[in-house]
């Protein structure tokens, strides 16, 4: 949680952080709770690459929408199979819990690939880097983010 304030506070943005209940953390629970329109409302999930190496991409897409996982993000990897990473690849790679994962403190390896809906939001809230934390910011601070690619087509 410290590293993703200290990266947004790096990328010099405007952000609001907002306090989460932990219980709430996850998108449907989280929107009803505080009020927030699911269709601003982006998650941010990992995605393995299965291979040798296994490669890893981390993708944000609108709440309402549903990521093109074995379409768009298979063959942008350049895989034969991908997948949701396990909460344990996902923990284990970005140090942040399901519910919790954000854009923001990745791996500086890891690519982040934006569905271009997000872009057409006002505003977005993220995941905070933990289960406690969420951020709003606009969606053009994602291209401040290193690695951040905008993918037309990711999700539907």
């Amino acid at each position: 949680m410290d590293e993703v304030v200290a990266a947004l506070d790096a990328l010099g943005v405007a952000h609001e952080l907002m306090d989460c209940d932990p219980d709430f953390a996850d998108t449907a629970q989280f929107c009803e709770r505080y009020g927030i329109a699911p269709e601003d409302s982006a998650n941010t999930i990992i995605v393995a690459g299965k291979g040798d190496p296994k490669r890893y991409v981390a993708c944000v897409v609108l709440a309402t929408t549903r990521l093109d996982v074995n379409g768009a993000v298979r063959k942008r990897l350049g895989v034969k199979k991908a997948s949701f990473a396990t909460a344990d690849e996902t923990s284990a790679l970005t140090g942040m819990l399901i519910g919790g994962v954000t854009a923001f403190a990745l791996p500086a390896e890891l690519p982040i690939w934006v569905d271009s809906a997000v872009m057409a939001r006002e505003r977005v809230v993220l995941g905070g880097g933990s289960r406690s934390l969420k951020v709003r910011v606009a969606p053009d601070v994602l291209l401040r983010v290193p690695n951040v690619e905008v993918v037309e087509g990711l999700a539907s």
